[in-house]
């Protein structure tokens, strides 16, 4: 019987990323909060576009 070519390579982490769990955030948004606010820069700009 032929023996196997048993190369393994070193262990590692395969490419992936590791962050952190906790992250010194000083302002926390939902989602929710992101779309209205994101929502009202549009008005006022569009607000501004029709009045100038």
């Amino acid at each position: 019987m032929a023996k196997k070519n048993e190369n393994r390579m070193p262990s590692g982490f395969a490419g992936l990323t590791r962050y952190f769990d906790e992250s010194p955030e000083k302002v926390k948004l939902t989602p929710t909060q992101v779309i209205i606010l994101c929502a009202s820069v549009i008005a006022v700009v569009s607000t501004l576009k029709f009045i100038m």
